[in-house]
């Protein structure tokens, strides 16, 4: 593995920021189609926008998220805290702060929120395993040391080669990729064939990631802490409980007469 796809004199091109772009441009094209499926009153237009103001936000959030957690390196080396390119993305920071900025377009632009992040999901969790492809071409993201057969050693600079030199470690970032890709899946081909209420969507992506990213979490190695908690697993019950309690009481599992 190695994080740079090409390099011409001062011009490269890492796989990090490329999965992201591919990600980006193929979760607005599902966007799109879901907008019009659901007769959401924004134009494609507003669709860019909406993109154009999210993405950067939610980077902003999901490296803050990942500095907080790191202040004894980052408070020493500031000028590192703006280099993503070599990793360094939580992905709870980043729904977090992009939720916000959706939150904020849906009062501006008086459309239904919940209608909104349920067009949104099925892009974000496919754009999630897309990215993860990026992880792993950087060596980040990684797993703790395996002796099963698919252990993969990475590279001695790589994130991954630094924590754990020599050692195979769990390809945690396809593990994730994996069960993205399957709750991709359920959503795009089962939920949105069903007329459910707003929120139904967006309730079963929290819920469903909360359980994988737990699952995957016990076999990272770069984990973030909450002194004797796995920070994503604390995060992962707060949104599987907050969202389970969110369909029950709005009887979000009950389908839509309007649809």
């Amino acid at each position: 593995m190695h994080p740079i796809l090409i390099q011409i004199g001062p011009v490269t091109i890492r796989y990090y920021g490329l999965m992201y772009v591919i990600a980006m441009a193929v979760g607005f094209l599902l966007l799109v189609r879901e907008a019009r499926r659901k007769g959401l009153p924004l134009s494609t237009e507003n669709l860019l926008d909406l993109l154009l103001w999210t993405v950067p936000i939610a980077i902003v959030g999901a490296r803050l998220y990942y500095v907080v957690f790191h202040w004894d390196y980052y408070g020493l080396h500031p000028a590192d805290i703006v280099k993503i390119w070599e990793g360094g993305l939580a992905i709870h920071g980043g729904v977090l702060a992009g939720v916000t900025v959706v939150f904020f377009f849906s009062r501006v632009k008086r459309t239904r929120f919940w209608a909104l992040t349920d067009a949104l999901v099925p892009s974000l969790i496919l754009g999630q395993a897309i990215g993860r492809i990026g992880n792993l071409m950087n060596g980040d993201a990684f797993g703790t040391p395996t002796t099963l057969p698919w252990g993969i050693r990475f590279p001695a600079d790589s994130p991954a080669g630094m924590a754990f030199p020599r050692q195979a470690t769990h390809p945690s970032m396809i593990y994730e990729m994996l069960l993205s890709l399957a709750i991709f899946a359920f959503l795009w081909w089962w939920v949105r064939k069903r007329t459910f209420k707003d929120g139904f969507a967006t309730a079963m992506y929290f819920i469903l990631y909360a359980v994988a990213r737990s699952i995957v979490s016990f076999t990272r190695g770069d984990s973030l802490w909450l002194g004797p908690i796995r920070a994503a697993h604390a995060i992962s019950v707060l949104f599987a409980v907050g969202f389970g309690l969110l369909i029950w009481r709005r009887h979000l599992y009950l389908r839509d007469p309007k649809g």
